[in-house]
């Protein structure tokens, strides 16, 4: 027996028939377990010991706890997080994203009292600072911005003069956002490969990193990197009227957050992508 497979069957207290990996493992390695009992599970594994797995359990339940569809937890610690297998084929359809603007427009209609969240969470393997504010261009401008621009710069992914026109447009940030939404809970981080379908339907929304935000640095999120068509923002705004001044400006304001994220993570274009837009807003 491997230790692997001894660790997931010492977590969950139960023998493994079978273990086989799975796409993913951006944080940790994630296999489809099948137990000796019947039924399968998502097993993400952490070898190194950093993953924080405990805090996606967490999210996965906030956002079950509002009625969202995602996998339901089965164990859960920093590095082995034990979850529902959900059946997944990746075709969708036009009814099926009309159906996930519903959802995320569901979402949206959990309110919450400030901005942020009672914890810290994580987006991707990257730290998510939060806290509560009744500020939302300060919450978005300090802990969002700032932070992962400042995780960017270290890391080497931002073009010279960059880090300066992103505080520069920090300090702007209450004119450049004078009305925002009050605070949704969101997911946080839904782009197209944290969407699962299966037979033309939304099965399950997987990865969140969530807390209460101006829903509209959801959409934003969802417009760059989820390839969404128009059944699913018509969906939305029937449910939840999309203000004409987001596509106006602040869609590319609040996509700097995870152009940002990218840039962190993955170098590449993602810093020129965010000078891009810096420049354009100064």
């Amino acid at each position: 027996m491997s230790d692997r497979h001894a660790r997931i069957e010492s977590a969950l207290g139960s023998p493994v028939e079978s273990i086989s990996a799975l796409q993913g493992g951006c944080v940790a390695e994630v296999y489809r377990v099948r137990l000796a009992r019947g039924g399968n599970l998502a097993v993400k594994l952490d070898a190194g010991g950093e993953a924080k797995l405990d805090i996606e359990g967490f999210m996965l339940g906030r956002l079950r706890d509002v009625g969202v569809r995602v996998p339901e937890v089965v164990h859960c610690e920093p590095s082995l997080l034990a979850m529902e297998y959900i059946e997944n084929d990746g075709r969708r359809s036009t009814e099926g994203e009309a159906e996930l603007g519903r959802i995320v427009a569901e979402l949206h209609g959990h309110s919450a009292e400030r901005y942020g969240l009672e914890r810290d969470t994580l987006i991707g393997p990257l730290d998510q600072p939060n806290g509560w504010s009744d500020d939302w261009p300060a919450f978005y401008a300090d802990r969002r911005i700032a932070v992962m621009a400042d995780l960017a710069e270290r890391r080497g992914s931002l073009p010279a003069g960059c880090r300066d026109r992103l505080r520069a447009l920090c300090d702007r940030m209450p004119e450049l956002i004078p009305n925002p939404n009050p605070p949704s809970l969101i997911h946080g981080d839904l782009w197209a490969g944290n969407i699962l379908w299966h037979a033309g339907r939304p099965a399950a929304l997987i990865d969140p990193a969530v807390y209460s935000a101006d829903p509209e640095i959801e959409l934003a999120f969802i417009d760059l990197m989820s390839g969404l068509g128009p059944a699913f923002w018509e969906a939305y705004h029937e449910r939840r009227p999309i203000d004409e001044g987001f596509r106006a400006s602040r869609c590319s304001l609040y996509q700097l957050y995870p152009l940002l994220v990218h840039a962190a993570l993955f170098g590449g274009g993602y810093g020129a992508s965010v000078d891009s837009i810096a420049r354009r807003l100064a």
